[in-house]
């Protein structure tokens, strides 16, 4: 049913997401300014692609609200067949976009898409679909667990191989919490934790420079030049800013000295012009957003709704967590944006259009 005509959608969710949606726009042009001036002659260049992505994304997620979420179920397959199959086509020589090492774009050079943030929403959805199908089946050790974690696996390892850590983190992180959610066994759960924790060092240590990138956050001072000179750099921020900011687009660290200040660093820079209070309002926003999803998925009027609504829940708000805690020095860089804010289209789009399915489970919820 494509007009979807029940009750009205979840108006905090939609208006968090909004707000968070204006917040990055603007911070994007505050924090890209200054390198969009000096590497493209353009300080508008950011602002003006993030705006675009920002209406095409709207776009898919007013059309996502007013699809009924049970027909992304009977897609639930396809939609991961086709997302494997672009992960596995990144990998190809020729057909991934290298950049800055990693091949993870498809596309062209102007025009070009993440395949690993399109299949983590395929993988929600998948899940959902799966887990929500038969109780007896998510009982079982083979169907209930180890089937959908093999789907997980092969997603991560994908990404893994493009490189890119944190993506590969936040999609085993995302299904986790769904088999959790969807009651698989618990044991099993904490087992697959307990066995993840040391693959992801044996990977970094494939790698000396990426062994020390992870390692960082632990002492950055200590390679204040190299390893740790991000988390160094992005602590100066957060700390330049006190309680209210330096004031909006009056940044320092953005001239050149905090990396990949308009995507992965971006909450540094609303730390130092917002300060505190800034910075604690872009949170208190995700947490919002997140009480009010898990209060859907708690009211939804089937085990797919409940499980579609926890799933991309969890994928907005769990990324959240992770890029705040990388940028203030809890966890080791992982190359993870922050939601609905950073620059990136490929990010962007996906997000608002899960959060259109998640608004429309809402228009059921409250229909009821």
């Amino acid at each position: 049913m494509l007009n979807d005509r029940g009750g009205l959608p979840d108006l905090v969710i939609f208006v968090a997401t909004l707000a968070l949606l204006s917040i990055g726009i603007v911070m994007v042009f505050s924090a890209s300014s200054v390198t969009a001036y000096h590497e493209l002659g353009d300080p508008y260049y950011y602002l003006k692609r993030q705006s675009l992505w920002a209406i095409i994304g709207i776009a898919a997620m007013i059309m996502c609200m007013n699809i009924d979420y049970h027909v992304w179920e009977r897609l639930a397959g396809l939609l991961m067949v086709l997302s494997l199959g672009a992960l596995v086509l990144v990998l190809v020589p020729g057909v991934g976009i290298v950049v800055s090492g990693s091949r993870r774009w498809l596309g062209v050079e102007s025009i070009r898409v993440q395949p690993s943030e399109f299949a983590k929403l395929s993988l929600v959805v998948f899940l959902a679909s799966y887990l929500s199908a038969s109780q007896a089946r998510t009982k079982s050790f083979f169907r209930g667990f180890l089937l959908p974690m093999m789907i997980i696996g092969a997603c991560s390892v994908l990404v893994l191989k493009e490189p890119d850590l944190g993506t590969a983190i936040g999609i085993a992180g995302v299904g986790w919490f769904m088999l959790f959610a969807g009651g698989s066994n618990m044991a099993s759960l904490i087992a697959t934790v307990a066995a993840a924790i040391p693959a992801v060092y044996l990977f970094a240590r494939q790698d000396p420079v990426r062994l020390r990138r992870l390692t960082s956050f632990l002492d950055p001072w200590a390679d204040p030049l190299d390893s740790g000179f991000h988390i160094i750099q992005s602590l100066l921020a957060l700390g330049s800013g006190g309680l209210v900011g330096v004031g909006l687009g009056l940044s320092r660290q953005k001239f050149h000295y905090l990396p990949e200040q308009h995507t992965d660093f971006i909450f540094a820079v609303i730390g130092e012009e917002l300060g505190f209070l800034g910075a604690a309002s872009v949170v208190l926003l995700y947490m919002i957003f997140g009480l009010r999803g898990f209060r859907t998925s708690l009211n939804a009027p089937d085990s797919f709704g409940s499980l579609l609504a926890a799933g991309i829940t969890i994928m907005v708000t769990l990324q959240a967590m992770m890029n705040i805690a990388v940028v203030s020095g809890m966890m080791p860089i992982t190359g993870i944006t922050l939601p609905l804010i950073s620059s990136g289209g490929s990010s962007l789009v996906p997000m608002l259009a899960g959060i259109g399915i998640l608004l429309n489970v809402s228009k059921h919820v409250n229909q009821r």
